[in-house]
C-alpha cells in the first residue's frame, strides 16, 4: 500500500497507541486492497484471517 509519509507517520501513532501491530495492519490494507477491484471477492475474508493468524507483533491484532 503507497501511504504518504504523513499518512504513515499517523499510522504508526495509532497502532502504537492501541498496541496494534503496524505490520499486520499494513498487511491487511495490502490484502483489502488486493481485492478491491475484483469482480468477485471470493476468497478475502480467508485471506484476512490469514494475515490475522500468521502475522506478528504485539496487541490485539498481533
Amino acid at each position: 500500500m503507497n501511504l504518504s509519509t504523513d499518512d504513515k507517520k499517523l499510522l504508526q501513532e495509532l497502532c502504537k497507541q492501541h498496541i496494534v501491530s503496524f505490520e499486520k495492519v499494513l498487511k491487511l490494507l495490502d490484502t483489502v486492497q488486493e481485492y478491491e477491484f475484483k469482480e468477485r471477492r471470493t476468497g478475502i475474508y480467508d485471506a484476512l484471517r490469514d494475515v490475522l493468524k500468521n502475522g506478528g507483533g504485539p496487541g490485539g491484532l498481533g
